[in-house]
């Protein structure tokens, strides 16, 4: 059952109001969610349709936690005594009268019987449904379906592979030669992910020249000259062009030094000023070590240069040129690299896309994208806004700092509209409320930056200040913020506005400087370790771990022991500290977690470890839902192959790649005109078993049944 409502305080029940547009900004801990679920209930207390609310959230976790919250209110207030409802319908800033009392017990049904309910999604399930509606305007697939991550992953692998397949198999070695420069530059994860970048930017990578080649593009863009650099340089060093005068000069300089130092760089001059130009060319890097260090700055102070007043002018003529030409070189270099690594990411993402057709699937960048491109494509454009705005009174924004440019177009297709006039449609009010935090930005995530949050509160908040349409009234939109903190001490608050208020103006994405109190009784610290310096020589069998990583675990581990040695005290628990009492957060998931719970097993620390627990994780779990996916569509190449390579079925990767090579069609289509019907009979028993099985009978019958799934899984994979 779902716990009684908090009353709302102050800037709280004015970002409430149902009647007013708001931009909230709201800090961890200052009731940011209560506040979005008690708009909800204002807006349906005010007579709103239930389904035409649109909640974004920006997880999924959050979409379900907020309906769950929604709903338990609305079905206890049900039951709940006179009195007490009275007093939250108080709290929330609504008049407790009992027409208005008699409303709240009606809204849990109403919820109920309207179609389709609240809608509370995230960006990505609005755009599944707006598709799945008008797919063929969108450019998808009918019955297309969204990828899982983990699903993802293996049909990305999936087209790497098999564009490097058909390359070979059309005797073309330049994109396989480009993958394989491109993994060792940067290591096979690093490429991945590069080339996943190019494919999550279809149209950056198409709009890359073709005719002439990219490497032409890259160039001019870097200001190289045409022609081949190396020839270029190499003439640069010739006598007719260099500066040998100069270099003579400091020559005889180092020389007349008479130290070590001076005579060694009169030599390593000497030998260059007598070898050819394309020596000259190839040892250009030596020789700009006489008057640069190793970093490429200039030489200089006591001992490192020959004194004289004579030495820096010529030395820094000489350093400019000869840095220029070293330039030069490294972007001639970077260029082709670079044209090299696009060439082959334009490759990967065109056969990436065609993988994702083939399957009928689209990943989250094909949500966000399509549903762009449906509404603002005139015509059909047009017509899918007019039903939206038809659908859609009013839109609340969870997480807002972490929506992109893309998802703010289509937030700005569906409310723009809300600003006209008086925004409304008959006598029902239209509002648009957006909750926020550019401190909690998950900052270059999916696209995003703060700047986008801040671009968007401008947009919508020049719409509410135009003039207003004849004599119609604007409402404006109302800037609030939440800066009361339910959660965290001063001295944690007092840490963060400080630190915040160290960076420049725009570092955040917005001007306004905010100062938080806390409505947390107790004390508090916050404790600066100092940074860890590279460094060591450690060889054991965590060697291939950064030094700074396992001396930071070692020091947050040894911290942690010297508290619960030293009997620190907990005021607020009136106790010494436990080990339950301390929550270690890192960035994400890694060397230094796992390390940091090594470490505090080593010190003798009670730890609960890393928390791994992944319901779809487990490959058995995967070959399952392979199985799923094929009978419901058996036109998913991916899945059926995924299924057949399985303990479930038990074919091996050459098997696979024998029977489906040179398929002209789809995978299944192809095996039931190639294969023997007996060597088919599981997937005919799959396909015939879920026309009429329970899911849970389907998949037991899997496991228990004939095929004896779990046996193999077992066997296959282990415990």
């Amino acid at each position: 059952m779902s716990k009684p409502l908090h009353p709302l305080r102050g800037a709280q029940r004015d970002a409430s109001r149902p009647d007013r547009h708001v931009w909230l900004a709201a800090s961890a801990g200052t009731g940011k969610t209560q506040v979005l679920a008690a708009r909800v209930f204002r807006l349906l207390l005010a007579g709103s349709r239930p389904e035409a609310i649109l909640c974004l959230t920006f997880t999924k976790a959050g979409a379900a936690e907020m309906a769950e919250r929604i709903a338990g209110t609305l079905a206890r207030w049900v039951r709940l005594d006179r009195n007490d409802l009275f007093a939250e319908l108080r709290g929330l800033g609504e008049p407790a009268t009992p027409e208005q009392v008699e409303r709240a017990r009606t809204l849990f049904a109403r919820v109920l019987d309207a179609p389709g309910g609240l809608r509370i999604q995230t960006i990505h399930g609005f755009c599944q449904s707006l598709l799945s509606a008008f797919p063929a305007e969108a450019g998808l697939v009918p019955g297309f379906r969204p990828l899982e991550p983990r699903e993802q992953v293996l049909l990305q692998r999936e087209a790497l592979a098999r564009l490097l397949e058909d390359e070979a198999r059309e005797g073309r070695v330049a994109i396989a030669e480009a993958i394989g420069a491109l993994a060792l530059r940067l290591g096979e994860q690093k490429a991945e992910t590069f080339l996943h970048a190019c494919a999550a930017r279809p149209n950056a990578m198409e709009a890359l020249p073709i005719g002439e080649g990219v490497q032409p593009y890259i160039r001019r863009a870097l200001d190289l000259p045409t022609g081949d650099v190396a020839a270029h340089v190499e003439a640069a060093c010739g006598d007719d062009a260099f500066d040998l005068d100069s270099l003579r000069d400091l020559a005889a300089m180092q020389a007349a030094w008479g130290t070590k130092r001076g005579l060694e760089r009169a030599e390593v001059i000497a030998a260059w000023l007598a070898a050819d130009s394309r020596t000259r060319a190839s040892t250009l890097g030596d020789l700009h070590l006489v008057w640069a260090t190793g970093k490429g700055d200039p030489r200089g102070g006591k001992g490192q240069v020959p004194p004289g007043d004579d030495y820096p002018p010529v030395a820094e003529r000489l350093h400019g040129r000869c840095a220029e030409l070293l330039a030069l070189r490294v972007r001639a270099a970077y260029a082709d690299a670079l044209a090299s690594a696009l060439t082959a990411g334009r490759a990967y993402a065109r056969a990436y896309a065609d993988a994702k057709r083939l399957a009928g699937a689209v990943d989250f960048d094909d949500l966000i994208a399509a549903t762009v491109r449906l509404l603002e494509t005139p015509g059909i454009g047009e017509w899918v806004r007019y039903k939206l705005d038809l659908a859609t009174e009013h839109v609340l924004i969870d997480e807002a700092q972490d929506t992109n440019l893309a998802q703010w177009r289509i937030v700005r297709a569906i409310a723009d509209e809300f600003f006209a006039g008086a925004g409304t449609r008959g006598n029902r009010v239209r509002t648009l409320f957006t909750v926020g935090d550019d401190k909690q930005a998950i900052f270059g995530f999916q696209g995003t930056d703060p700047i986008f949050f801040r671009a968007a509160q401008l947009h919508f908040d020049r719409l509410g200040a135009a003039p207003p349409i004849e004599a119609e009234e604007r409402r404006p939109l109302d800037t609030v913020a939440l800066t009361e903190s339910f959660r965290s001490v001063a001295t944690v608050l007092k840490f963060v506005d400080a630190a915040l208020d160290a960076l420049p103006a725009p570092g955040m994405g917005t001007d306004d400087r905010q100062c938080h109190a806390s409505q947390v009784a107790g004390p508090g610290s916050v404790t600066l370790m100092p940074p860890v310096i590279a460094g060591g020589s450690e060889e054991d069998e965590e060697g291939w771990v950064d030094d700074q990583v396992r001396e930071l675990a070692r020091r947050i581990a040894r911290q942690v022991r010297e508290w619960l040695d030293s009997g620190h005290r907990l005021a607020s628990k009136g106790r010494a500290l436990r080990p339950e009492d301390v929550m270690i957060l890192v960035k994400r998931r890694g060397e230094l977690a796992s390390l940091i719970v090594a470490r505090l097993y080593a010190e003798g620390v009670p730890v609960a470890g890393v928390d791994r627990l992944r319901l779809n994780a487990p490959l058995a779990v995967q070959d399952l839902l392979a199985t799923i996916r094929f009978v419901l569509q058996p036109g998913d190449d991916l899945s059926l192959a995924s299924l057949l390579v399985s303990p479930l079925i038990g074919w091996t990767q050459d098997e696979l790649m024998a029977a489906a090579m040179h398929r002209k069609g789809g995978l299944w289509r192809h095996l039931r005109a190639t294969q023997p019907a007996e060597r088919l009979a599981p997937l005919y028993h799959l396909l015939a078993r879920a026309d009429y099985a329970t899911p849970y009978r389907f998949l037991e019958d899997i496991l228990s049944g004939e095929m004896d799934g779990r046996r193999r899984l077992i066997a296959r994979l282990g415990e």
